[in-house]
């Protein structure tokens, strides 16, 4: 996938094609501060009910549903 299809309205909208909702809106959010990645949790209300999906920022500045791996200390040898 493109960097553009990784957007965070592309990813919402992929999402939301297998069930069309009603209403759809951002619930919470949070910028990147040192110790967090950036995520936003988006609600869709449907007529069967209401379900929240949680998007997380990558490092490359793409959307994706799973969070980006944590950093791991590595050693180098030179």
């Amino acid at each position: 996938m493109g960097k553009t299809e990784r957007s965070l309205r592309s990813m919402v909208e992929k999402w939301l094609v297998i069930a069309p909702a009603l209403s759809v809106r951002v619930t919470r959010g949070i910028r990147a501060r040192s110790d967090q990645r950036p995520y936003v949790c988006v609600e869709a209300s449907l007529s069967t009910g209401a379900f929240a999906l949680y998007l997380f920022r990558q490092d490359d500045g793409t959307w994706d549903v799973f969070p980006p791996d944590a950093d791991r200390p590595a050693m180098s040898v030179f």
